[in-house]
């Protein structure tokens, strides 16, 4: 790897409080290894409820994103990452409300100038690494969520090509190519572990309904993170956005040694690859990296 191709991850998300609750002890893991991290975060938060009574202030109230923004910079901080960029859209809101026919909303922005938006910021900081959205929605069918996805994958391609994306204007700066992309998400395995903790511990599982569904997997989950010892700065992030997270919400309710001893990892789906085979044998990759440098033992299990 040549010296100004240093390590880097590129997040992509949707709202204010998504790096929060997806991979976040990924990042602190690896901005703690010295790894530049990036985030990109599509809106503003702007359609969101403020769901903590404490944080419901008229200040709040008459400029949520003003308000969630500054939550953003928090969680960030706490995280580790190097740089926050604002994709600069507004909240659509969830499917068929008002929100969603706002002129600004991102599930209205042109896919090949929000496309575009993106690519610029990958060929600034020339990731190796994007993680972003996978393309099931079932679970949670925000438009916002779905756009984000989409241009993760289309700028993941398009970043290398100097004609930009298809009906978007060339794209400025030198192409970059980044090397792997992956999907962040929730495996089944892992929310079973959860459900058994908070059963454990005698607190109501916020799983039970899952548990009892049991959905089919969609896609095979090939990479698993140890974030034991970054639980913490998980949580700070949590609570760095007061307006969404109650104190008392389910996401906090576990401690973090419960939470070590149940599920210390995250896990991801390795989706786009242009890097030589890493880890042979079949079993789970512990490195996001792995292919672009020397193999980084995490311990999973």
């Amino acid at each position: 790897m040549k010296p100004r191709e240093r390590l880097c991850l590129l997040a992509v998300h949707a709202h204010p409080d998504d790096e929060a609750s997806k991979g976040a002890g990924t990042i602190a893991r690896y901005s703690a290894e010295g790894v530049r991290t990036v985030l990109v975060t599509c809106t503003g938060g702007e359609a969101g409820d403020i769901l903590n009574p404490e944080a419901d202030t008229a200040e709040a109230r008459r400029d949520l994103a003003r308000a969630r923004l500054a939550e953003l910079r928090e969680s960030a901080a706490a995280l580790g990452y190097s740089r926050v960029c604002l994709l600069g859209y507004r909240d659509s809101g969830m499917p068929e409300s008002e929100h969603n026919r706002h002129p600004d909303a991102f599930v209205n922005a042109v896919p090949a100038e929000a496309t575009e938006r993106l690519a610029r910021i990958i060929r600034a900081e020339r990731p190796q690494v994007i993680v972003a959205y996978g393309e099931d929605h079932s679970r949670y069918p925000h438009p916002d969520h779905i756009r984000a996805h989409e241009i993760a994958v289309a700028a993941f391609e398009w970043a290398g090509e100097a004609a930009g994306p298809p009906g978007g204007a060339p794209g400025g700066g030198e192409p970059w190519k980044p090397s792997k992309l992956y999907y962040v998400g929730w495996s089944g395995e892992m929310i079973e572990a959860l459900h058994a903790a908070f059963e454990r511990a005698g607190l109501e599982s916020p799983y039970r309904e899952w548990i009892r569904r049991r959905p089919v997997e969609p896609r095979r989950f090939t990479t698993r993170i140890d974030v034991g010892e970054f639980l913490a700065r998980r949580r700070a992030a949590l609570l760095s956005h007061r307006t969404q997270i109650r104190p008392d919400s389910f996401w906090l309710r576990l401690p973090d040694e419960a939470l070590r001893e149940a599920w210390p990892y995250e896990e991801f789906v390795l989706a786009r690859s242009r890097a030589r085979d890493a880890e042979a044998g079949g079993g789970w990759e512990t490195d996001l990296f792995a292919g672009l440098r020397a193999p980084v033992s995490r311990g999973a299990r």
